[in-house]
């Protein structure tokens, strides 16, 4: 099996694992996960290096999911990885589950680093990981996922301006331009115009950041620092509500 064939088989898991944890639980984002499925399959498969039974280990990654409503995805990626099992991930939504509607660090859920939801706030949270993990000599690399919903806000290109006069090259940002929010399409409603005004505000403004793209089906995960992109239209969802059957 090739490398596109194993993340394609990983996204479908994880795609399916999305829809019936947040089914399980009768709420969540099915959609906003599903979006970022093949994100996530070829960044735990390929570039983010983590050891599942040492999640404190200094030398690991570091991953902050920003947009953190997608949290039923960012269980399914625990579950393929080992880190908790299936009766877990079920265990969505239930009270005293450690398997919330947000990420939260807690005893139990050790692979989580911090608390996101509120959008903007992943990126310059991931800035200060970032700062912290070179001070400290760490070997790793910082990873967020955000939505493009948030790059609106100011937090995000504040952060951006810091990693940039810093020099955070171990620190990478991946925006999944699923171009929709709670309430329907984002920006112009012209997928180019909005792609081409993130990556000129980007890469005009911001000194030593640079904008990554690939083709589909496999989309959008960099090597070096930079902006990954999906590029697949998405159909509207219904916000927080769990897929529907017919």
């Amino acid at each position: 099996m090739d490398r596109v064939q194993r993340w394609n088989d990983l996204a479908q898991v994880l795609a399916i694992d999305s829809i019936r944890s947040s089914t399980a639980a009768g709420s969540g984002h099915p959609t906003s996960s599903l979006s970022a499925a093949h994100l996530l399959a070829v960044l735990y498969d390929a570039h983010l290096h983590l050891d599942v039974r040492n999640p404190a280990s200094p030398a690991n990654d570091r991953f902050v999911l920003s947009k953190g409503h997608a949290s039923p995805l960012m269980f399914s990626v625990l579950k393929a990885i080992g880190a908790i099992d299936d009766a877990a991930l079920l265990s969505f939504r239930k009270m005293g589950s450690p398997i919330q509607g947000h990420p939260v660090p807690l005893p139990d859920m050790p692979w989580v680093d911090v608390a996101t939801g509120s959008l903007g706030q992943g990126l310059p949270i991931a800035v200060g990981i970032a700062l912290a993990m070179r001070l400290d000599g760490a070997p790793g690399r910082v990873w967020t996922l955000m939505g493009d919903s948030e790059v609106a806000e100011g937090s995000v290109w504040e952060s951006m301006a810091v990693a940039a006069k810093q020099g955070l090259s171990r620190m990478t940002a991946i925006i999944d331009m699923n171009r929709l929010g709670q309430r329907g399409q984002l920006g112009l409603g012209q997928v180019r115009k909005d792609d081409d005004q993130i990556r000129t505000r980007l890469e005009g403004g911001q000194g030593g950041l640079r904008a990554v793209e690939e083709p589909p089906p496999v989309d959008a995960v960099c090597e070096g620092p930079g902006i990954g992109r999906d590029e697949q239209e998405r159909q509207r969802p219904e916000h927080g509500n769990r897929a529907k059957r017919g």
